[in-house]
């Protein structure tokens, strides 16, 4: 294992504890709503600061990008944090969530970790090394086309101005392929997408900490991610279409026909 992903591994698994403790006393957590529909809690909070102590004590002068405290720091190396995706579904007790960690090295993402603390699944990527989860190497699926395939997705519950759109795919989704799921949480997703349980994925408004290790793991596991142009914007963009090749194509068409040109600039 590369050592910056051994580290990053290293900090994932000690937010994952402090997540998994605090999953005996939920009741007890303590939640504010930063936007509507989108909750941070004090686990959140507490995660992303064992992180962050984890890779500075590492590696001091690298820059962080996390979610709950933004940009620090000035460096090649940046690390991209989320502490925990998913926070809906954690505070309710279901799940799916994850800690995401990536490391951006001059602009491209090198290193890749999503930890799954309730099913103890640790998706790790390296650059040119491949995709893992645990000791297995990963491969994406093999299904042959979006009518066979079991798709994820994500609302855009933070940009309303889309739904319309989104549901106009949705809708062509829901009768064209094998099955529909949005649990919730995109960091583990697209780590799905890449272990094959998933054979595509799309999603709007997303940030860089829920994109940034899984396609990286995507691709390192022989997966395509794009923009919805088609390009390789999605960090800036937020919006992410993801499958296996053939997903992926058939996928991206769909999604191209119903475009909003706010969406097509975005």
């Amino acid at each position: 294992m590369h050592p910056m992903l051994n580290i990053a591994v290293k900090a994932a698994r000690r937010a994952g504890n402090i997540i998994s403790r605090a999953t005996r006393n939920l009741d007890i957590v303590a939640v504010r709503e930063k936007a509507a529909n989108d909750f941070v809690s004090e686990v959140d909070r507490e995660a992303e600061q064992a992180i962050i102590r984890t890779l500075r004590e590492a590696y001091p002068d690298h820059a962080i990008l996390a979610e709950e405290s933004g940009a620090s720091g000035e460096s090649e190396h940046q690390w991209i944090i989320d502490p925990l995706d998913g926070t809906t579904n954690f505070i309710h007790g279901f799940p799916h969530y994850a800690v995401a960690i990536a490391l951006r090295h001059r602009g491209v993402v090198t290193q890749g970790v999503i930890y799954d603390p309730s099913r103890n699944d640790l998706f790790t990527a390296t650059r040119g090394r491949g995709s893992y989860l645990n000791d297995q190497r990963l491969r994406v699926s093999k299904r042959a086309s979006v009518k066979s395939g079991l798709l994820g997705t994500g609302f855009p519950f933070r940009q309303v101005e889309h739904i319309d759109a989104y549901l106009a795919v949705l809708r062509d989704m829901m009768k064209g392929a094998t099955g529909v799921r949005r649990a919730g949480s995109a960091a583990l997703d697209l780590a799905y997408v890449a272990a094959g349980r998933l054979d595509g994925f799309w999603e709007f408004g997303l940030s860089p900490w829920d994109i940034a290790a899984g396609a990286l793991m995507i691709t390192e596991a022989g997966g395509m991610v794009s923009d919805l142009a088609g390009e390789s914007n999605y960090m800036e963009t937020g919006n992410v279409v993801a499958g296996n090749p053939k997903v992926f194509v058939e996928l991206l068409q769909a999604i191209s026909r119903h475009l909003t040109p706010s969406l097509k600039q975005g």
